[in-house]
């Protein structure tokens, strides 16, 4: 599993997501966790976040400004941050979406709604899918 001490940042347009998922990590052990409301503020958090930075993303994938998809390619295409474990939350469950995500390289994902044992299990994927890597 991710170190305790893992800086994640939550990306989200629904404050009651951000704070179910961000209940979840804290009941996990999580401690330095980051929220924002879309992927355009990710992307601003992640840029400014230089002295410690962002080790995994959790972000919802319809949002406004810019959506989880487009910040997944922004990430995967920098070169800090392009190898950052990224698991998109969403409502989408249709093949060809999750397709598009996997094709895009998500490292996991999160079909709402979800439950915390759902997360917790996503992210022991996401660790070992990593760590292998």
């Amino acid at each position: 599993m991710f170190k305790k001490e893992t800086r994640i940042l939550i990306l989200d347009d629904m404050a009651t997501v951000r704070r179910v998922v961000m209940k979840t990590l804290k009941e996990l052990g999580f401690t330095d966790i980051q929220v924002g409301v879309d992927g355009r503020e990710g992307w601003d958090i992640l840029k400014n976040s230089a002295d410690r930075p962002v080790e995994l993303i959790i972000s919802d994938w319809n949002m406004p400004n810019c959506s989880g998809l487009e910040l997944l390619k922004k990430v995967r295409a920098d070169a800090q941050y392009g190898k950052t474990p990224f698991v998109l939350l969403t409502a989408e469950c249709e093949a060809a979406q999750v397709s598009e995500a996997l094709s895009m390289g998500v490292s996991n994902y999160i079909i709402k709604p979800f439950t915390s044992e759902m997360i917790r299990t996503r992210l022991e994927q996401t660790f070992k899918k990593i760590s292998a890597a």
